[in-house]
């Protein structure tokens, strides 16, 4: 059996999933035990309980707020796609989405790293073991990209997309350009309206 997409919670599809202990749902469906309040994963290897004392979540969360509490065996907080199964990687992920929002335009990678929970040395060291580059030079790229999109989709002038795209300044703005396109971000407009 393969897991879809969006696993259709279908109780008969699930208790197959359960009874095969199936690998490729585990982190897709938990399984609520009524008779105990205890979820599971897929791969739980206790005994299996009755089918009227089962009940089937998309996530653990779901299943907590169900009332189930997480079972000490099979440590559903450990299955795929949560962010223990993820490791660093998902702490690495998460400053890449704040960097997006502009996380680092008017801070420092210590007031990022504090929204995370960890220190600017260790933040760093996550970046190059897992992107090999720091979140400076992440913020910078975002940056670019940022104004990239808006010189090629807005009639916004230079100065109203570096501010927009999270550049201090023009100048910066102008010299990130010319070390990244080697031509100016007024050169990019013409070549966008053509």
């Amino acid at each position: 059996m393969t897991p879809p997409d969006e696993p259709d919670l279908d109780f008969a599809l699930c208790e197959r999933v359960r009874y095969a202990r199936d690998p490729a749902y585990d982190g897709v469906v938990f399984i609520g035990v009524k008779s105990t309040g205890i979820y599971c994963r897929p791969v739980c290897p206790v005994r299996q309980p009755l089918s009227r004392n089962v009940s089937y979540y998309r996530s653990a969360a779901a299943a907590e707020r169900a009332g189930f509490r997480p079972c000490l065996r099979c440590r559903p907080e450990t299955a795929p796609r949560s962010p223990a199964w993820n490791g660093t990687r998902a702490t690495v992920d998460r400053a890449l989405r704040l960097i997006e929002d502009g996380a680092l335009d008017e801070a420092d990678v210590e007031a990022l790293a504090g929204r995370l929970g960890i220190g600017a040395r260790h933040l760093t060291r996550l970046f190059r073991r897992h992107l090999d580059t720091t979140p400076l030079a992440a913020a910078r790229t975002a940056r670019i990209q940022r104004a990239k999109r808006l010189i090629d989709t807005t009639d916004l002038g230079m100065t109203d997309i570096a501010l927009a795209a999270g550049f201090g300044s023009v100048r910066s703005f102008n010299a990130a350009f010319q070390q990244v396109y080697r031509r100016a971000p007024s050169m990019l407009k013409r070549r966008a309206r053509r």
